[in-house]
């Protein structure tokens, strides 16, 4: 890390500056898209180093959400979804002992395209679910498993989004539900996170400059996806959603 902030170019500073503002835009308008800004911070900086840059970045945004949506959370599926995603970040924290970047891309690009095929299976062989379908065991075990993944997913790449964006969607949520409960889930999750990260040396002073250079971007990104979010209708949101998921898979495989 000692040279992470002297190795972007300017054209490597401008495309970091992009991808944080898009962080803002995914976080009010359409959670998943912060694929992206993923790939970009990877390609331009150490992809290791990366993630720990990047969280930081997150963690605003996830502020700038809450304060946007924190009345339209629904908690017995978030309480539901936490000790699931706490296993999930414990295994991830052990799989970043040893995976190298490649098996991380690898394996978290081929989970999302799986579970996007797994929700545009389901979509199309069941109308519309209840949002709060823990009360069954099916909807019990589908909790848990999306939590596992999420916590492993979001610990090891901060892909966690994707994910989540799939569980949400899978269980019916409109659209200002979907945005609240996202806001609150990962502002908790992601500032869990940050004592993870720093023992493993991902977030240390070198890597929070760079954070206070670009965190100034989210705030644009966040405000133009607060104003695009009431202009799009619930059945383009929720391609949006799906699209930027499978576009994330297909880019981290790829890389």
């Amino acid at each position: 890390m000692d040279t992470l902030i002297g190795s972007p170019s300017i054209w490597g500073l401008i495309a970091l500056a992009a991808a944080a503002a898009l962080v803002g835009f995914s976080k009010t308008a359409v959670s998943g898209a912060n694929t992206v800004s993923l790939a970009v911070f990877a390609a331009v900086l150490p992809a290791r180093e990366s993630t720990g840059v990047l969280l930081p970045i997150l963690i605003a945004g996830d502020v700038l959400a809450v304060l946007t949506y924190r009345r339209h959370a629904h908690w017995p599926t978030l309480w539901r979804l936490f000790p699931a995603v706490a296993v999930g970040v414990v295994i991830g924290t052990v799989f970043l002992f040893w995976a190298d970047d490649g098996a991380v891309r690898t394996s978290i690009g081929a989970i999302l395209l799986l579970m996007a095929g797994v929700t545009l299976w389901r979509r199309r062989g069941a109308g519309e679910e209840a949002e709060d379908d823990g009360a069954t065991r099916a909807g019990r075990v589908k909790a848990r498993s999306y939590g596992i993944l999420g916590g492993f997913t979001t610990m090891v790449a901060n892909a966690g989004g994707p994910v989540m964006s799939l569980y949400l969607l899978s269980a019916g949520f409109r659209k200002l539900g979907f945005l609240g409960t996202s806001a609150w889930f990962f502002l908790i999750v992601n500032t869990a996170k940050v004592p993870f990260s720093v023992g493993l040396g991902l977030i240390d002073a070198k890597s929070l400059l760079l954070d206070a250079i670009l965190v100034a971007f989210v705030v644009p990104g966040a405000l133009i996806g607060r104003y695009c979010v009431d202009r799009i209708n619930q059945k383009l949101f929720e391609r949006l959603v799906i699209g930027a998921t499978v576009l994330g898979g297909v880019q981290l495989l790829l890389r």
